[in-house]
Formats: C-alpha cells, structure tokens, sequence
C-alpha cells in the first residue's frame, strides 16, 4: 500500500508540473507516451497466449493516433489510419506468420491498435478543447482522470472496510459491490469539488451538481475497463501488465481506467 500511495503521488506530480510548464502540448506528449507503453505492454501479453502481433507497427500507428489530432487534423483522420492498420496488417500476414496463427495475429493486433490507442487518442481531442479558455481542455483532462482513478481508489478502501459481497469472483476476486458503491461515492465528490475549484475555466453549465452526475457514467465505465484489464491478464496468465510502476504494475495498469472513460467523456464534454 505504501509504494502504491507514493507511485500515486509521484504520478500525480508529473502531471501537474509537465501540464504547468508545457500547457496541453506537454499533455498530449504525456498521453501519447502513456498510450504507446501501454499497447507494448498488450502486445507482451497477447505473446504470453500465442499469437505474435505486429508490435513494432501497431506502436508506430499508435503514435501516429495519438499525435495526429494535434498535429495532422486534415491529413490523418483515426478512421484512415485504422483502415491503413488492417491492409499493413493484413499483406503482412501472408508472408511473415504460420497457417496456424494468421488469424489470431491478425485479430489481435488490430485489438490493441483500437483498444489502446485508438480509444485513449479522445484524451487529445479533450486537450484541445480551447473554450471558454484556453486551459478549458486541459483541466477537462484532469476532471476526466482525477474522476476515474479516484474511483479506483475509493473502491479499494470502501472495499478493505466493509467489503463483503463479490462483485466478480470469477475475473477480479478482490473486487466487492461495497467498494464499488464506495468508488461512485469518491468520484461524485471529486468530480464535483473539482468542477467547483476549476469553474475559471470551465463552461458556466459545468456546475458542481453537473460534476458529480457527470462523474457517475465515468466511474461506471472505470470500473468496467479496470474489468476488461483483469480478463486480459488472467487469459495471458500474469498478475500485472508491468512492474514499471512500484505498486502499481505496468502503463497498463495505470491508464486501464481511462480506455472506456477518454470517449464517453469527450461525448459529454462535447455536449456543453
């Protein structure tokens, strides 16, 4: 618990000072570089299970994802370098992977292509978000993963205190309703102090109360994707993605949360 509680604050740190000294371009290179660690961190899973992805393509698409809503908006749509993934992909099959596992590597390295970076790119679009102020995207950014982290977190303590009915003893057996129920109370609570604290640059409609409904969806979808993770890695028969992060595990590990909760929320922010 205690390297945990220190990676936290660490990570947390890195955040704040790189989006204070480099504004959302700093954000967006963050992002990117979480993104591309956590789909190498997939792609050494779904090795672990059999298939051999294209790992060192899908990274380089994965970049080119995340980079090119910044960066090449009229020139590198998502839906064009996704259908660019599947013909690389697919030429590349023929040649270079065995009758037995063509399709297995096919399915699987287009999956990481869409489930990593293609889904945690949406965190760019939120940076880039300029009104009502030009640092509107980037505190969007942090409600967005203030929100679904803490959510994380108040379902490991409420968990720990009075945890006791399991949620999904089959996938995650340390998981409890209790600690669930704890994790959509927590990120309520973040999501609307922060939507307070942070009302200089957000839209005038984003009011506390907003804040806190709006945190309920995305602490729903946290939990989920926290899930998926959880499938991944008892399929791939490991206990965490990584050990990059002491008491954490792997970038998969950290960004998990963020994979379901980077559309929905740019859905939501896209309404306001």
């Amino acid at each position: 618990m205690t390297k945990r509680i220190l990676s936290t604050v660490g990570l947390w740190t890195i955040v704040l000072l790189c989006v204070r000294f480099f504004g959302p371009t700093g954000g967006v290179w963050l992002v990117t570089l979480i993104s591309v660690l956590t789909l190498r961190e997939f792609y050494a899973m779904v090795k672990r299970m059999g298939p051999d992805p294209f790992d060192r393509f899908g990274l380089c698409l994965g970049a080119a994802l995340m980079l090119a809503p910044c960066y090449l908006p009229a020139y590198a749509r998502p839906d064009e370098l996704l259908a660019l993934a599947v013909i690389v992909f697919s030429v590349r099959i023929l040649g270079e992977r065995e009758p037995h596992n063509r399709v297995e590597t096919l399915a699987w390295s287009l999956f990481g292509v869409i489930y990593v970076p293609f889904m945690l790119q949406f965190i760019v679009r939120i940076l880039l978000i300029a009104a009502p102020a030009a640092q509107t995207g980037l505190v969007l950014t942090i409600w967005l993963i203030a929100v679904s982290k803490f959510c994380d977190v108040g379902a490991l303590l409420t968990g720990l205190a009075i945890g006791r009915h399991k949620m999904t003893p089959h996938i995650s057996p340390k998981k409890t309703w209790e600690g669930a129920a704890g994790g959509l109370v927590v990120s309520a609570g973040v999501g609307a102090a922060l939507a307070w604290y942070c009302r200089a640059y957000l839209p005038a409609a984003f009011t506390p109360a907003l804040g806190a409904v709006m945190a309920l969806p995305i602490a729903v979808l946290a939990i989920v994707s926290d899930l998926i993770e959880s499938v991944i890695k008892r399929r791939a028969d490991t206990k965490d993605a990584g050990q990059a992060i002491p008491g954490i595990g792997g970038f998969f590990d950290l960004s998990d949360s963020l994979i379901l909760t980077a559309p929905v929320g740019y859905a939501l922010f896209s309404l306001l």
